[in-house]
C-alpha cells in the first residue's frame, strides 16, 4: 500500500474494530479472519478509486464509515453456503473460464412463466448443456412501458408476475446444487422515475435530488446535448426531460435512454454506496453474475459524448474490490456495447488490471459474424480482431450471435479503409441486406432506430430470421432451407469455440423465426425489437428430437457442438484466440493456443459455394499429423489435396492434432 493508504487502512481497521466487537459473538473465528484477511488485501483497491473521486466531498468520511457498517452487515448476513461457495472459487478462480461454461440467455415470462417454472424447466437446460442462466430483468420495474425491464422499481423485489425473492433465492440454490450459476440483470446507471429516490427527489427533498442530475433551466442540458448521441431517436429525442412539478417548480432531468429512466449521479458517493448495498443484497441471494447495464454512461464529462469516462473505470473497481470482500464467489459481467478500443477496458487494463470485470460481451466479433455473412468476405473481420487487445490475465468475453437487444453495427471506419471498404458504405449496406431490401438478401430483419440524418440504424430479428430459414421455409425450398441451418450453424460454431463463455440465445437452439406478436400490444407496438423476444413454444421445442425437422437438425447439432466444447481443453477461456489470414477471402482461420494441451485451428467457409483452402496454415500453428476433424462424429482424419483442403458451402472444421485428441 502507499503511505498514504496504509495510514488511511489503519484507521479505518480501528474504526472498524469497534463495529467488529459489537457482533463478534456472531462471527465464528474463520468468518472474522477471512473478512479481516479480504479487506487487508482489497482496501487500496477500493480507497484509493473512491478517494480520487469523492475525498473533496465534505461528507466524505461519514460516507466512507458508512460504507464500513454496510460491509459488515452484508457478510454477517451472508448465508453459509455462499460462503463455502466463496471459499471454493477463490480457489479455483477460473471456474467462469472453463470449457464446460456454456450459457442461456432466458427471459422468465416467455421461457417458464415464473421462477417456479424455471426450475421445473431446468431438466431441459441440462439437456441441452447449458450451466450459465442468464435470466433476463427480473427486478420490479416500473408499471407501463419500462424498456424491456430495464427500468426498475425496486431492486430488493421481483416482479411479481414472476414470482418474489423467496423463488428467486430458491431457483438460485437448486442451480448451485447442479453446478450452475445464475445471472441476473443490474441497471447500475439509471432508475424508474418510480423508485423510491425519484419519487423523494420529485418532491424536493434535497438528499436525494443529488441523486440524479437536475437542473433549474436548460442552460446545462443544452450545452451537454452538443456532444451527446441519441439512444432512441425515433421514441425518445434528447437526452433531458423537463418535468413542469418537479420540487414545485419545475426541474430538468438527465434521461438518457426514456423519460421514465433517470440517470444517476456517482459523483455523489452516497449513490455509490446505495448501489453497492443493491450488489450485496443480490449476491446474498444466491446470484453469482452480475450484468452490468449501461456501464459506459456512468460519468457525465462536458463536451464528450458521456461515454467511457475514466472515471466508470474506478467507479467499477472500487464496486469489485468491495465484492471481493463480501462475496468473492460473485463476478461481474460488463454490459458495454462500445467501439473496441473502448471495450477491453472494461476487462481491467493498466493499473485496473484484474480489477474491474470478469466479464465482457464480445460485441465486436457478434457484430463482425453477421457483416462477414453478408458480404461472405472475411476481410474486415479478419483484421479487426486481430488489432483487438488480448483479455486481461483472470478475465474472458462472453461470445454470442443474438441477444435481446438489436444489432449496431460498430464496424469503424478506419477498419474497414484498412481492408480496402469504406465504413459507411458498408454498414448501410449490412442495413439494407439484413432488412431483405439488397438483391439477393436471405433476410428477414427490419431497422431500428434509423436516423436518415446520418444514415445510422440498427437491426433487430432473430437469428433464424436473419440467416434465411424464416424466408426459405416460406417459400418450401430445401436448398435454401440447409443452407439457412448451416449459416446458423456456422455462426454459433464460432462462439463456442473462438473464445470465451459462448451464450445460446434462447429459442436459437429451435430455429425459432421473428414473432410479429408484439405488434397487437400497445405498450410494444412501437419497438420493433420485441419480434426477436418469441415466447418459448415448448410443442415445437417437444420436436427437437425429431430429426427429420428443422427443429429436430439444429438442436441436434447445437447439442453435439456444446458436447465437444466441454470436452475441449484448447477452448479454456485462459487460452489465446488469434485470427489467421488465409489465402481464400471467404475462409475465417483462427488458433487457440493453449500451453499444456496444444492448438486447436478452426477453419469457416462464409460462402454459400465449396471452397478450398491452403494447408500450410496447419503446419504453421505447429498441428502434427495426422490431424483430426473434431467437428465431426467419430473425429475424421483430415484430407489434403494438392496442399489445399476443402470446405462444403458454410462447413467449418475444429482441427486437432491426433496426439493431444489421444490424451483424453
Amino acid at each position: 500500500m502507499r503511505p498514504n493508504t496504509r495510514k488511511a487502512y489503519t484507521s479505518f481497521v480501528d474504526k472498524l474494530n469497534k463495529k467488529l466487537q459489537k457482533i463478534a459473538q456472531a462471527w465464528n473465528p474463520r468468518d472474522r479472519d477471512l473478512f479481516l484477511i479480504r479487506l487487508e488485501r482489497y482496501f487500496a483497491d477500493f480507497y484509493e478509486p473512491l478517494a480520487s473521486l469523492y475525498q473533496s466531498r465534505p461528507d466524505f468520511e461519514e460516507q466512507f464509515m458508512a460504507l464500513a457498517s454496510l460491509i459488515i452487515a452484508a457478510y454477517a448476513e451472508r448465508p453459509e453456503p455462499l460462503k463455502k461457495l466463496d471459499v471454493e472459487r477463490e480457489i479455483t478462480p477460473d471456474w467462469f473460464q472453463r470449457e464446460s461454461m456454456v450459457g442461456g440467455i432466458y427471459y422468465v415470462d416467455l421461457f417458464a412463466g415464473t421462477l417456479k417454472g424455471v426450475r421445473e424447466k431446468m431438466p431441459y437446460l441440462q439437456e441441452l448443456g447449458a450451466n450459465y442462466i442468464h435470466l433476463m430483468p427480473l427486478l420490479k420495474p416500473r408499471e407501463g412501458a419500462n424498456d424491456g425491464g430495464y427500468a426498475v422499481e425496486d431492486y430488493c423485489a421481483v416482479n411479481p408476475e414472476l414470482g418474489n425473492m423467496d423463488d428467486l433465492e430458491n431457483l438460485a440454490t437448486e442451480l448451485h446444487s447442479n453446478n450452475m450459476s445464475l445471472c441476473i440483470d443490474l441497471v447500475v446507471n439509471h432508475t424508474a422515475k418510480e423508485h423510491e429516490w425519484a419519487r423523494r427527489a420529485m418532491e424536493g427533498d434535497p438528499k436525494y435530488l443529488d441523486y440524479y442530475f437536475t437542473y433549474d433551466e436548460s442552460t446545462l442540458p443544452d450545452a451537454y446535448e452538443k456532444t451527446l448521441p441519441e439512444v432512441f431517436p425515433d421514441f425518445a429525442p434528447g437526452n433531458f426531460t423537463w418535468y413542469p412539478n418537479m420540487a414545485g417548480k419545475g426541474k430538468w432531468v438527465w434521461t438518457t435512454f426514456n423519460e421514465f429512466q433517470w440517470d444517476l449521479n456517482y459523483t455523489n458517493l452516497a449513490v455509490f454506496c446505495e448501489m453497492l448495498s443493491y450488489m450485496f443484497f443480490l449476491a446474498n441471494k444466491g446470484v453469482d453474475i452480475l450484468r452490468l447495464d449501461a456501464v459506459p454512461f456512468m460519468w457525465k464529462r462536458m463536451g464528450t459524448n458521456c461515454q467511457n469516462q475514466p472515471e466508470v473505470h474506478e467507479l467499477l473497481q472500487a464496486f469489485h474490490s468491495l465484492m471481493r470482500i463480501v462475496a468473492p464467489s460473485v463476478i461481474f459481467k460488463a454490459e458495454a456495447i462500445v467501439a473496441p478500443q473502448d471495450l477491453i477496458h472494461y476487462l481491467g487494463t493498466g493499473r485496473h488490471t484484474g480489477k474491474e470485470c470478469e466479464l465482457a460481451y464480445n460485441n465486436s466479433l457478434m457484430v463482425l459474424l453477421w457483416s462477414t455473412l453478408a458480404s461472405r468476405k472475411v476481410t474486415i473481420m479478419t483484421h479487426t480482431l486481430l488489432n483487438m487487445p488480448a483479455t486481461p490475465v483472470g478475465t474472458t468475453w462472453v461470445t454470442y450471435v443474438r441477444l435481446h437487444d438489436d444489432i449496431g453495427w460498430a464496424i469503424t471506419d478506419e477498419n474497414a479503409q484498412a481492408v480496402g471498404e469504406n465504413g459507411f458504405l458498408h454498414r448501410n449496406f449490412l442495413n439494407e441486406f439484413y432488412s431483405g431490401k439488397f438483391p439477393g438478401s436471405f433476410s428477414r430483419g427490419e431497422l431500428f432506430q434509423y436516423n436518415p440524418a446520418n444514415g445510422d440504424g440498427r437491426m433487430s430479428g432473430m437469428t433464424a430470421s436473419l440467416a434465411g430459414l424464416e424466408k426459405a421455409v416460406e417459400k418450401g425450398n430445401p436448398r435454401d432451407i440447409d443452407l439457412a441451418i448451416r449459416r446458423i450453424l456456422l455462426l454459433y460454431s464460432i462462439i463456442f469455440t473462438y473464445g470465451g463463455i459462448p451464450l445460446i440465445y434462447m429459442g436459437d437452439e429451435l430455429g425459432l423465426c421473428n414473432d410479429k406478436s408484439y405488434l397487437k400490444n400497445p405498450l410494444k407496438a412501437n419497438d420493433n425489437r420485441w419480434m426477436h423476444r418469441p415466447a418459448m413454444p415448448w410443442k415445437v421445442a417437444a420436436r427437437r428430437h425429431d430429426a427429420e425437422t428443422v427443429t429436430g437438425r439444429i438442436f441436434k447439432e447445437m447439442k453435439r457442438m456444446i458436447t465437444i466444447r466441454q470436452q475441449t481443453r484448447q477452448l479454456h477461456g485462459a487460452s489465446t484466440a488469434y485470427p489467421l489470414w488465409t489465402d481464400n477471402e471467404h475462409v475465417f482461420a483462427y488458433v487457440r493456443q493453449h500451453p499444456a494441451h496444444g492448438n486447436m485451428v478452426a477453419l469457416c467457409n462464409f460462402s454459400e459455394f465449396p471452397v478450398t483452402v491452403g494447408a500450410n496454415i496447419l503446419m504453421e500453428q505447429k498441428l502434427s499429423w495426422p490431424i483430426r476433424d473434431i467437428s465431426q462424429p467419430d473425429n475424421p482424419p483430415l484430407r489434403i489435396e494438392w496442399g489445399r483442403l476443402a470446405l462444403q458451402p458454410y462447413q467449418f472444421l475444429w482441427l486437432i492434432s491426433e496426439d493431444e485428441l489421444n490424451q483424453g
